[in-house]
């Protein structure tokens, strides 16, 4: 199998609408494109690493297993349109493109198909990224509302928040987490919300929606310290159980990445080859005091 026809099959497995707007994939426009050795396209496909993103480290990984097309979910040059002129006298990127260089193989980014969706065993389809996110955590069956979008959830059993915490701590393999708000608070009804950026409409709708639906917690991707964050403070405050768990964008995202690997196989078929997931690990560190 060619790499261009990994690449077609994938396209073809997941959905064509766009997360963000429903409308069809524009393949002008969409983010998920060749971001290097797009000349390579031609060649025998040797091997296939997923991940959250192309890390140096994951770029070696994928030498090393002898694979020569890495599939990612975000930007490969720390941008969302990949674009090199900006970057052109930055010595990390320039010792980013020689390690490319002397790997030889292909980065793909799928980010607007993956989360178009993808087939599920029982016929229905889900956004193949927060799939993932619940499959880790043991959620797919807690899933609520939205199932495709996989980002509102009904736990069977109340835990604290900081039990819950602790839960997405072990189950992700991270070093930690923040936590703002009730720690006590016991938590049924959990949310992800896409972005919590400052947008004054977007986190409004947000903080509306955590109170109208009951929602305990949030458990977030991007979270500044204001907006919904000073809201789920003030809130744990007047006593109504509100809490937050701040995991990060790539640590939530990332294990719909290692999902891919068990249903590539279904999309390529028997003539798919090898594939890997490589993990990023946690994108943050954390240091206590002494």
């Amino acid at each position: 199998m060619l790499v261009g026809e990994v690449i077609e099959g994938v396209i073809a497995y997941c959905g064509n609408l766009a997360f963000d707007t429903g409308l069809p994939i524009d393949p002008a426009t969409t983010r998920d494109r060749v971001t290097y050795g797009e000349d390579r396209l031609g060649v025998e496909c040797t091997g296939i690493v997923t991940c959250i993103w192309p890390t140096v480290d994951v770029i070696r990984r994928a030498r090393e297993l002898g694979a020569n097309l890495i599939i990612s979910h975000e930007a490969l040059f720390w941008n969302h349109g990949d674009r090199r002129d900006v970057l052109a006298h930055n010595t990390a990127f320039q010792a980013k493109l020689r390690l490319l260089d002397e790997w030889g193989g292909t980065v793909w980014r799928c980010h607007d198909y993956i989360h178009a969706g993808i087939p599920l065993a029982d016929g229905t389809r889900a956004d193949g990224i927060f799939y993932g996110f619940a499959e880790k955590l043991g959620w797919t069956s807690f899933r609520v509302g939205d199932t495709f979008r996989c980002l509102d959830y009904e736990l069977p059993a109340a835990m604290t928040a900081r039990e819950l915490a602790q839960h997405i701590v072990k189950r992700l393999g991270l070093g930690g987490t923040r936590l703002v708000g009730d720690a006590a608070a016991p938590v049924r009804r959990v949310r992800v919300p896409m972005h919590v950026l400052g947008v004054p409409e977007h986190d409004t709708a947000e903080i509306n929606r955590m109170d109208s639906e009951g929602v305990d917690a949030l458990v977030t991707m991007e979270f500044i310290d204001f907006t919904t964050s000073e809201y789920v403070r003030d809130a744990a405050m007047f006593g109504q159980g509100k809490c937050a768990i701040t995991v990060g964008h790539f640590n939530l995202e990332e294990p719909g990445m290692q999902y891919m690997v068990r249903w590539l196989p279904l999309a390529l078929g028997a003539a798919c080859p090898r594939v890997d997931f490589v993990p990023m690990g946690d994108t943050y560190q954390y240091v206590s005091p002494a």
